[in-house]
């Protein structure tokens, strides 16, 4: 989506307020002992707060409101009775949902409590490069380059990227052009980031493996060798200095 608009920046704001809430929200209330099912009927009741609607059931029928992924799962993850939260886990909480014909998208991964699987470097270098990332974005910048940055930074750090996951164009739609942001220099890719272009900009960080595979669910990713991977993702707007965060309030 390009911001042709006032009402359509207005439209998208909404929406990024609502995400970035949930997802917020959702964060301040998960507990070891609790259900990620539980937790999604959480995030469930905020979103309703904003006259929201889940964007992955609307456009996919996806089984749960939110996604919400445990330590070895990387994303997509559905929220389940039998799947309790344990002090020390990895959690990555993707909030995306759609207002008034407008869509926003967010996530975050976090140790819950005591870091017991000593992953906190992990989610903090998820966190600054995505931050990093943000200050490169703006007009004509090669989505190439983007990648480029947020795959050196991973490995001044000791990790890697997933290189089939990728952040993406969004507005209208949860999925639109540029389809693909990816976290490497994909020499292939020469699209270049336009004014007013809303994105929805990720990284996918992981100690080890490098390729998602999707689960016998039909949803849930992860590496074949079981690696950790921390996500954050932002809502942005692109302009010709520093872009618009439209999910800023979510603390991420």
């Amino acid at each position: 989506m390009s911001i042709e608009t006032k009402a359509e920046l207005q439209g998208m704001e909404a929406v990024g307020r609502a995400v970035a809430m949930t997802l917020k929200s959702m964060q301040e209330y998960a507990r070891p002992g609790m259900s990620t099912l539980e937790l999604d009927q959480y995030g469930a009741t905020i979103l309703a707060t904003f006259g929201a609607r889940s964007a992955p059931k609307k456009d996919y029928n996806f089984p749960g409101v939110t996604c919400i992924s445990v330590n070895h799962e990387i994303c997509h993850g559905i929220p389940r009775a039998t799947t309790i939260l344990r002090e020390g886990d990895l959690v990555n909480i993707d909030v995306s949902a759609s207002l008034n014909g407008y869509y926003g998208d967010n996530g975050c991964s976090f140790v819950l409590g005591e870091d017991k699987q000593h992953l906190q470097p992990l989610v903090d270098a998820s966190r600054s490069i995505l931050k990093l990332a943000i200050s490169e974005i703006k007009s004509n910048v090669r989505i190439s380059a983007i990648g480029g940055l947020i795959e050196r930074e991973a490995r001044k750090r000791g990790f890697r990227v997933i290189k089939n996951l990728c952040g993406h164009g969004i507005g209208r739609r949860l999925h639109e052009a540029p389809r693909e942001i990816p976290n490497f220099k994909d020499h292939f890719n020469r699209g270049r980031l336009r004014k007013n272009m809303v994105i929805a900009l990720e990284t996918f960080i992981s100690t080890r493996g490098q390729i998602a595979y999707e689960q016998a669910d039909g949803w849930t990713m992860q590496t074949k060798d079981r690696s950790f991977v921390a996500q954050h993702e932002h809502t942005l707007v692109v302009t010709d200095g520093a872009p618009i965060i439209l999910t800023a309030g979510n603390g991420v």
